[in-house]
């Protein structure tokens, strides 16, 4: 009996309500979206809370996917989306700065890992479609180069060259900040370690738990909200043509309004460059005498610039994901 693909246990399960396809779905692909979802927030426990905002939200848009829908490109975006607001979260939690440096001036195979899985899903989402989706049929699903090839609606020879493509992509992402392999490398350190194996029972769990569309506590419940409402932003700006929706997914998923009462500005992290963009929220045109920060790990720099918040006096803080430090820019009047 031939195996049903993704797409037809979605709609089976959005128009018949079948857990058994629902729960089909979740023991094919809860690894990705875990180790997904582990490499964003670093521990295992946010991350299962991640996993279950991602499902609840696959339950609840089952119904409104295209039969062309690539379901582990949607699961990529979705967990992307879900362990930042995640990390938006943890951001306000947190009340002091911690500081690590990690040497990157020599890294063999062996200490890839640690270097590029915080930074792997950032740099995917930087990819085009096209190049993403051959990387992640590769090396996240183990597809042979002809079934990557026929997913893609090529030969297994161009299917070659666009993953080829891809990994040279992410090399020259990785070596700009700071962590220098080869492709050769990138490639076998991610198919080692891209996807691993989700706790015992969390697909039970969530099998049960999101096919309803139910959150098992209060903070997921409000994880999902968020995660959704991200969804729907970059959605609308996508759909009216704005240009700054290439650098929410290209380069991070955060922007921040500015504090004063007209909210005049939109503060906006550029992941690659390491600064945050000062936009007119009217206009959308840039003040770049406003711009800040630059790669590097002392004052006013970042390593993985990941979130920007503010509060009620305009002061400014940012979340590292590469280190884990939060940094306040205190606020000292409008641009003129």
């Amino acid at each position: 009996m031939q195996t049903p693909d993704d797409m037809s246990l979605v709609r089976e399960f959005a128009g018949q309500q079948n857990e058994a396809a629902f729960e089909a779905l979740v023991t094919r692909h809860v690894n990705l979206v875990y180790s997904a979802a582990l490499r964003q927030v670093g521990d295992a426990l946010t991350a299962e809370g991640v996993t279950q905002a991602v499902f609840i939200i696959l339950a609840r848009k089952a119904g409104s996917f295209r039969r062309e829908t690539f379901l582990t490109g949607w699961l990529f975006k979705t967990t992307r989306y879900a362990a930042a607001a995640e990390l938006r979260a943890r951001v306000r939690r947190l009340h002091r700065e911690t500081q690590a440096y990690m040497d990157t001036s020599q890294i063999n195979e062996e200490e890839a890992w640690p270097q590029i899985g915080p930074l792997l899903d950032e740099a995917l989402a930087s990819l085009g479609e096209t190049d993403r989706r051959a990387v992640l049929l590769r090396y996240f699903e183990n597809k042979p180069l002809a079934e990557v090839g026929a997913a893609l609606g090529v030969n297994e020879d161009a299917a070659r060259k666009r993953v080829t493509r891809g990994l040279e992509k992410l090399r020259k992402l990785f070596g700009k900040r700071g962590v220098k392999l080869t492709a050769t490398v990138i490639a076998s350190v991610m198919g080692a370690n891209s996807v691993q194996a989700a706790p015992m029972g969390l697909a039970v769990k969530l099998s049960v738990v999101a096919a309803k569309g139910a959150a098992t506590t209060a903070s997921i419940t409000t994880l999902v909200k968020g995660t959704m409402k991200m969804m729907t932003w970059v959605k609308i700006k996508f759909a009216v043509g704005v240009s700054l929706v290439a650098l929410l997914v290209g380069g991070t998923v955060t922007v921040a309004l500015s504090g004063d009462k007209d909210q005049r500005f939109l503060y906006v992290c550029e992941g690659h460059q390491q600064r945050v963009r000062v936009l007119d929220r009217q206009t959308l045109t840039e003040i770049p005498q406003a711009a800040f920060g630059h790669v590097g790990q002392y004052r006013e720099m970042f390593l993985g610039l990941h979130v920007i918040i503010t509060d009620a006096k305009g002061n400014i803080y940012t979340g590292d994901g590469r280190d884990g430090r939060v940094l306040r820019f205190n606020f000292a009047g409008l641009v003129h």
